[in-house]
């Protein structure tokens, strides 16, 4: 019989620089005046308090360079070579402040399999070799990246260390989920873009996932896409960084497919029979349209909410910043955890916290 696995331990970290207020006042800085009202009264909405980046800003938003260094200067910001340049110096260091929240020791030497995702920067030798060194990991261990898959990229890297683990139950998996996400600013005037920008924060979750418990154990996974829908949010690599497009209509999307898909989702069950809710918080509006199709009350996404509020939307690390929130719950709760991303996609999972 297959063996279970468990998350045993999540560990967060984010950079040191607080930017969001800054970066609203660039933004609005890039916006007539008319503009500028709907921007700040659109932001203002948004639920988000604070986001952290890998980059100094500058001390002046309405100065010629967003960032202290001066490398994103006002008409001269850096083509896609520079920012993977810089992509390449903070990732490794990120991800190694996610993975020492661990506190492996010893136990580091044990790891087997090492899956890292990303999908806001590349580079080979990647951050997984990287944190093989830094973190003192075994030089054999077995190594997958998981690229481009966006926000919900975390639930395909645990449906693959489930994989892993119930094949041979003496694996040790890491997972890694390392995003810079302000690397990609845009200088635009389009409202739509810098609404979009504003949401972004960077941030890294590791987490060790066995066949021991406790911890959460992962039960079942379940994909559905909306590919009718998938213009509706679509990530690019282009000359001048990454390029998101998020449109206004997929909060309804994403409300419409899990009214569509409720019973696949949860695995048959109704949603009153959720004790606990692990929601990648995409934007309030994502948060307040899976209220509304399941019928959630209030205080189910709290914890999904509050990590908007103090770090914005990190990408693929975010949901297990809201997952590790449920290693403190008591045992025998049932879980369910979703995120979305291009696609348009929706990754859910289920699970039971293990005392």
């Amino acid at each position: 019989m297959p063996a279970n696995a468990y998350i045993n331990r999540i560990a967060t970290a984010v950079p040191e620089h607080e930017v969001h207020q800054f970066f609203l006042r660039y933004a609005a800085s890039m916006l007539a005046a008319d503009r500028r009202r709907i921007f700040e009264r659109m932001a203002g909405l948004a639920g988000i308090e604070r986001r952290f980046s890998c980059f100094a800003p500058a001390l002046d938003p309405e100065g010629p360079s967003v960032d202290l260094a001066g490398t994103f200067r006002r008409g001269a910001f850096p083509g896609t070579a520079a920012r993977m340049a810089m992509f390449g110096e903070a990732a490794p260091v990120l991800a190694q402040n996610g993975v020492d929240g661990l506190h492996l020791g010893d136990e580091a030497s044990r790891i087997t399999h090492l899956i890292v995702t990303s999908c806001t920067g590349f580079s080979a030798p990647g951050i997984d070799l990287d944190l093989v060194r830094r973190c003192g990991l075994p030089d054999g261990i077995e190594r997958t990246m998981i690229g481009f898959m966006g926000c919900y990229a975390a639930v395909n890297g645990l449906k693959l260390a489930r994989h892993i683990v119930r094949s041979d139950p003496r694996a040790r998996v890491l997972l890694v989920n390392i995003e810079v996400c302000t690397l990609h600013i845009r200088e635009t005037s389009e409202l739509e873009k810098l609404l979009s920008f504003c949401l972004w924060g960077d941030g890294c979750a590791a987490s060790l996932v066995t066949a021991e418990p406790p911890g959460i154990e992962l039960d079942s996974f379940c994909c559905t896409v909306a590919d009718e829908r998938r213009e509706l949010m679509t990530w690019d690599i282009r000359d001048h960084g990454f390029d998101m497009f998020l449109s206004g209509q997929v909060p309804a999307a994403v409300q419409q497919a899990l009214r569509n898909n409720q019973d696949a989702l949860l695995g048959g069950r109704a949603p009153e029979a959720i004790d606990l809710w692990v929601v990648h918080p995409g934007g309030r509006t994502i948060l307040d349209a899976v209220e509304r199709a399941l019928d959630l009350e209030p205080a189910a996404l709290e914890a999904s909410r509050e990590v908007l509020r103090r770090y914005g939307n990190m990408s693929s690390p975010t949901v297990m910043f809201v997952m590790e929130k449920m290693l403190k719950k008591p045992g025998g709760l049932l879980g369910c955890g979703m995120s979305f991303g291009p696609g348009l996609t929706a990754e859910t999972m289920l699970f039971r916290t293990v005392a």
